[in-house]
């Protein structure tokens, strides 16, 4: 299993196009071929800084979700709305506790 997070800095200005974008595509993502499931989370004192917090059966599910149609309908028009340089991080889980 492989925990992947993904960090986004968005300009203020395209912070609210990229939220209800997000609303059209995020259960299409969630429920992609060896997604496990997948969040959205917000920074508390800067809301331009978003986190994607996705977990994948294995990196192969990962890498051919990056090589989709799908993928490739969202990205190229989020990545126009950044500030900053993406940030993103393929993680293993050792331990967890959520319920």
């Amino acid at each position: 299993m492989l925990t992947r997070v993904v960090k986004l800095h968005f300009a203020e200005a395209h912070l609210e196009a990229f939220l209800a974008h997000f609303e059209t595509v995020k259960w299409q993502v969630a429920q992609f071929p060896g997604c496990r499931g997948m969040q959205l989370l917000q920074d508390q004192n800067d809301p331009c800084l978003v986190f994607t917090y996705s977990i994948w059966d294995s990196e192969q599910d990962l890498n051919n979700y990056r090589d989709s149609l799908l993928f490739a309908s969202i990205w190229p028009n989020i990545k126009v709305w950044f500030d900053q340089k993406p940030e993103a991080w393929s993680l293993n889980q050792h331990f967890s506790a959520f319920i």
